[in-house]
């Protein structure tokens, strides 16, 4: 009984205030701060996380210049990397993990999402399990993306397919600051 009511304060400090009252506040500086100190998620130089994004769990690692905007889903329960200079456009979802369907005891399965260097993802993207977004690809919005994408392809769709390739000479940051997000 002991073990069970020592684990409400942390579940209090690192589910719930983080996701229903720390990702309200509109002032950066203090939710970066609850989520670097208090959380332990590691948020490099320059980036952002908005408003009203949701966090499960605490492996998730952000480079520097990424900006995570509004309603995203960030799923540490696998592990979630996120490089350098990546626009997280409103919405998208981070799926770490999931279940074998096909399993009798509905087996539980986590597997880590890479998101390398200037990587554009869609509104309401959703990236599945496993998933690795290579260096320059871009994710259309409303895609559903199950497989690796390779360098500069831009996929979209339900399951996400290739499109077109994107142009390689990418010199920009996403570092993105508006006021009261």
């Amino acid at each position: 009984m002991k073990k069970k009511i020592l684990w409400i304060p942390f579940y209090f400090l690192i589910h719930y205030l983080p996701n229903h009252i720390i990702n309200k506040i509109p002032f950066y500086f203090i939710r970066h701060f609850y989520y670097k100190l208090i959380i332990g998620i590691k948020i490099g130089s320059g980036s952002s996380i908005h408003m009203n994004v949701i966090i499960n769990k605490r492996n998730i690692k952000i480079g520097n210049n990424s900006a995570i905007s509004r309603g995203c889903y960030l799923d540490g329960r696998g592990g979630l990397i996120i490089g350098n200079n990546v626009s997280v456009s409103p919405g998208v979802q981070f799926i770490t993990a999931s279940h074998d369907v096909n399993s009798s005891d509905f087996k539980y399965i986590k597997k880590q999402i890479i998101i390398e260097d200037y990587v554009w993802i869609g509104t309401n993207a959703i990236i599945l399990p496993g998933v690795k977004l290579c260096k320059g690809s871009v994710v259309a919005a409303g895609s559903v993306v199950s497989k690796d994408v390779e360098e500069y392809n831009i996929v979209g769709g339900v399951p996400s397919k290739f499109m077109s390739l994107r142009n390689k000479n990418l010199n920009y940051n996403c570092r993105w600051f508006p006021p009261f997000d």
